[in-house]
């Protein structure tokens, strides 16, 4: 019983001495036990975060004060107003009927998106988003179906104020316009500009005969609301408008990029 007891204790103190010698030594990259000398603040918490971000969220919004009402005021309206009429049209509608409407609008969008696309010199895009235009609305009986992206060729958003961007045109002031959202000087002359050109190339008569119905843009309008997933409120924070500014800012500068 004895050799067994003594080649235990020896198998201790060897174990002990490789972890003793294992806590002193030094790691590859030259630092012993860095853990120890990190210091946590306990008292974190997501405000606290979030205010040392707010220099990286700085845009240049000289009319933050305007901007903020019209910021309230869609907040509210989007939520006594635009979402109960969405969630109406979403209860009322099969869901096939809204896949067609939405394939429909998005159908006509793709004439801006064209026309914005050659102005950028974009070879392939303007080729593909010409065959998609044709597809959908031949083959897809005037967009209601969607075979364009089942042959590989996806949607492209391409806008004035993207247009602008890429020949240097500066943002400007940060706005938010009434029931429309987040946009900038130069992104609101593109959406009237890109207004203009579905008005003019009239595509499929439907610009004509909106306005002897205007139930036509209202259903639009609806449509949009109902594909969007952004609800106000969402992000649970103090700074909602901050970070917008800041997404919204940043998308449009990898949009123009792209």
């Amino acid at each position: 019983m004895a050799k067994p007891l003594s080649l235990a204790l020896f198998m201790g103190l060897l174990l002990g001495s490789n972890l003793a010698n294992a806590e002193h030594s030094v790691d590859a990259d030259g630092f012993k036990r860095p853990l120890q000398h990190l210091q946590f603040n306990p008292g974190l918490d997501q405000r606290e975060f979030e205010r040392s971000t707010l220099s990286a969220l700085n845009i240049y919004d000289p009319l933050e004060s305007w901007n903020r009402r019209v910021y309230h005021f869609n907040y509210r309206f989007d939520e006594w107003v635009f979402l109960p009429i969405v969630d109406g049209y979403r209860y009322i509608t099969p869901t096939l009927v809204q896949s067609g409407v939405s394939n429909f609008f998005s159908n006509l969008g793709d004439v801006p998106n064209l026309l914005n696309s050659a102005l950028q010199l974009k070879g392939q895009r303007t080729m593909q988003t010409t065959a998609r235009l044709l597809l959908n609305t031949t083959i897809g009986v005037a967009g209601l179906w969607d075979p364009a992206t089942r042959m590989g060729l996806p949607k492209q958003k391409e806008d004035f104020g993207q247009t602008l961007g890429y020949y240097g045109t500066p943002a400007g002031p940060y706005l938010i316009l009434p029931l429309l959202g987040p946009s900038n000087l130069r992104d609101t002359g593109g959406l009237v500009a890109d207004f203009a050109v579905k008005n003019q190339v009239n595509w499929l008569n439907v610009a004509e005969a909106s306005v002897s119905h205007p139930e036509i843009t209202l259903l639009e309008v609806v449509d949009q609301r109902s594909t969007v997933n952004f609800r106000y409120g969402q992000l649970n924070s103090p700074f909602e408008y901050e970070k917008i500014r800041f997404f919204y800012h940043e998308s449009r500068k990898l949009q123009i990029a792209e």
